[in-house]
């Protein structure tokens, strides 16, 4: 990332708003989706796409991002944007400029109650009538929608630097998925949900809120897949300086956090008969160690050209970082993490029914 580069289009950008010279610090190169870079004074982050997630042209990519922050505004647990970059010869990505959150990483289990605070808070938002909820996905059948997303992943278990115990574990869960879900979701309401909510992607400030800085990924579906993704062993690892593990009591605490906050309407039916709490959580799960698979496989590629489309090419990102990421993956991926994730979901709901 060349940072002079990225100065001379940020004052021409930002040259009737803000008046002092511009300062930038790239900041350190943490994910796989983005580079951010400070403006210093100006209480500002340049967010600067390596590729769409969502598999979007750069445009679409960037008014997709928008649309994520908007909506998510009223919550109050989101940063407020502040303009768009369009792509360029010198961006062909384009950029966000959000507002800085000052705060620490949600590096501990305590930081759960916050987290769920906020994710109730983004959950409970009225929901726009279907016609208005584009841009962002808003599938008739979310369930088949996620089921086609982990099928089109797990096609990588077959790579060869997948344990074959583990795809065998994997694949048998896969079996009979869509069956098992079904009668999971029949009651379960669509909500706004980011769908990125692993405690990586918030920032606890000095007063004690979770603000998730990273929105990229927002779509209407159901709340305890965010639930699932705040809490599984597969998320609170992820981050290098947001990492710890829980025991399944203190999944079950943030969950009743998350029900108290959300509210009856929203609670209510994801609670009854413990549906569908931990079944939801294992489709979360399926779809992140999917994921693994698909990273392992698709990583060693060379990067794509021009600034449209997924690339997770690890040669957008510092070799630090890839490395860590090749580790995590490693581990979810392991017959070890695997079996003890499956046994994990037993035991919640023993916990939950108790």
């Amino acid at each position: 990332m060349q940072l002079d580069l990225l100065a001379g289009l940020l004052d021409r950008h930002l040259s009737d708003r803000i008046r002092q010279p511009l300062r930038l610090e790239a900041l350190p190169d943490k994910g796989l989706a983005h580079w951010h870079v400070r403006l210093k004074g100006a209480g500002l982050l340049a967010r600067i796409p390596k590729q769409s997630q969502m598999d979007l042209a750069a445009s679409a990519n960037l008014r997709y991002q928008c649309v994520c922050f908007q909506r998510a505004a009223p919550s109050g647990h989101v940063p407020w944007l502040h303009s768009v970059i369009e792509p360029s010869d010198g961006m062909p990505r384009g950029a966000l400029l959000v507002e800085e959150i000052v705060g620490m990483p949600a590096s501990e289990p305590r930081h759960l109650a916050p987290i769920m605070q906020a994710l109730a808070a983004i959950h409970a938002l009225p929901v726009p009538v279907p016609q208005d909820c584009a841009p962002l996905l808003n599938e008739p059948d979310p369930l088949a929608g996620i089921v086609a997303l982990i099928d089109a992943q797990a096609r990588h278990l077959d790579h060869p630097t997948v344990p074959a115990a583990s795809a065998r574990a994997v694949k048998a869960r896969l079996a009979d998925l869509t069956q098992r879900m079904v009668p999971v979701v029949m009651d379960c309401p669509q909500r706004l949900i980011t769908f990125d909510a692993h405690p990586g992607n918030f920032l606890i400030t000095p007063s004690g809120k979770a603000v998730l800085v990273d929105l990229e990924k927002l779509r209407y579906s159901y709340p305890p897949l965010d639930l699932a993704h705040a809490t599984l062993y597969t998320s609170t690892t992820w981050d290098r300086d947001a990492s710890f593990e829980l025991p399944t009591e203190a999944v079950a605490r943030a969950y009743e956090v998350w029900a108290a906050a959300v509210g009856e309407a929203i609670a209510g039916p994801c609670r009854r008969a413990l549906v569908p709490l931990v079944p939801l959580r294992e489709l979360m799960w399926l779809w992140s160690v999917t994921w693994c698979a698909k990273w392992l496989a698709e990583s060693a590629g060379s990067h794509r050209a021009g600034g449209d489309g997924e690339d997770w090419s690890a040669r957008h990102s510092e070799a630090a970082l890839i490395e860590h990421v090749r580790g995590r993956v490693n581990d979810y991926l392991s017959i070890r993490c695997i079996e003890r994730m499956l046994a994990e979901f037993h035991d919640l709901q023993a916990v939950l029914a108790t």
